[in-house]
């Protein structure tokens, strides 16, 4: 994998992990929050065969490209057009009360990657527009042409995790002011040249703005940061939810959530005994990210930075 978090569906990352970390059960009502074109919902059908799929996507085209791989499972499989954030409304428009697992695989998808005219990639000279919703309204172009420079030296250092990031947002600036930079070639040849940009272990020195400004356009972080409360909250007791992340700020949220679920005590540490009273959600299962094997990264170079973080969730009466 690269800075850019990328999913191949037609791999589906740490599938035979997912698979068991979700203990995936006979009848059990699974949520795919983020279902791209379907590799791992087809692999809880196919070896659950009363089991049950709800997928959300909010890409179009990743929901049509799961709709044909997983059509001859009828009625076992609902796909809908819905942000993974959403997914508590998703839960009571179809009268669900409970799930046995959710599975959320961050990033972007090599689909959507490999699509020029998505502007997610350097690799193709194409409009700037990296959004995974087509129909929502901010778009990278916007982005680069109307935010302050404050604002996008901000979003690179935060999101891109790059000590440049002002003098990145600084030729950026001047740049638009020549002319508005409206293709991702553009941009990237613009981040290339600026002073102290060089590869950094065979890394495009574009890669973390073009991450940086993906997760801005899409609230990446903001999704992720709403949905897992919210889908524990969904999960039957003993029910998992399984997240596979592909760069460290998610990752981050990932474990920090986990754990403050496990454990929601806020008490001073010299206190023998909690005194705040909230209850613990359950427990953390991987008490470090799973990752990919020698053997998955060779076949799937782009599983290298895949890290996999699971919860159970259990009954309060059985935290006390």
């Amino acid at each position: 994998m690269t800075g850019h978090g990328i999913r191949q569906c037609h791999v589906p990352v740490l599938l035979k992990e997912v698979l068991e970390g979700l203990q995936v059960r006979q009848a059990g009502l699974y949520l795919d929050g983020t279902v791209g074109e379907g590799g791992h919902a087809l692999e809880i059908l196919r070896g659950h065969p009363e089991t049950r799929v709800i997928g959300l996507d909010r890409d179009p085209q990743a929901l049509a490209s799961a709709g044909r791989r997983l059509e001859g499972f009828g009625d076992r499989v609902v796909l809908l057009r819905r942000d993974f954030r959403d997914m508590g409304a998703v839960a009571g428009e179809l009268g669900i009360d409970g799930l046995d697992g959710i599975l959320l695989d961050l990033g972007v998808s090599s689909l959507q990657l490999d699509t020029g005219e998505r502007g997610f990639s350097f690799s193709f000279d194409g409009p700037l527009d990296m959004r995974m919703d087509p129909q929502a309204s901010l778009t990278a172009e916007e982005v680069v042409n109307t935010f302050s420079e404050a604002d996008l030296k901000r979003i690179i250092s935060r999101y891109g995790e790059d000590r440049l990031a002002g003098r990145i947002a600084r030729a950026i600036v001047r740049g638009r002011m020549k002319e508005p930079i409206k293709t991702t070639g553009r941009l990237a040849r613009i981040v290339s040249e600026v002073p102290g940009m060089g590869r950094v272990r065979n890394i495009h020195p574009a890669t973390r703005t073009f991450q940086a400004l993906r997760i801005e356009v899409n609230d990446e972080l903001g999704a992720v940061e709403e949905a897992l409360p919210a889908g524990v909250d969904l999960l039957v007791d003993g029910g998992r939810m399984a997240v596979i992340s592909f760069h460290s700020l998610e990752d981050r949220i990932v474990k920090r959530t986990f754990r403050k679920m496990e454990n929601p005590c806020e008490c001073p540490s010299d206190l023998p005994m909690c005194v705040c009273g909230p209850q613990s959600l359950g427990r953390v299962i991987t008490r470090k990210p799973v990752k990919p094997g020698d053997e998955e990264q060779v076949a799937n170079p782009r599983s290298r930075s895949a890290r996999l973080r699971i919860f159970e969730r259990r009954a309060e009466k059985e935290n006390g």
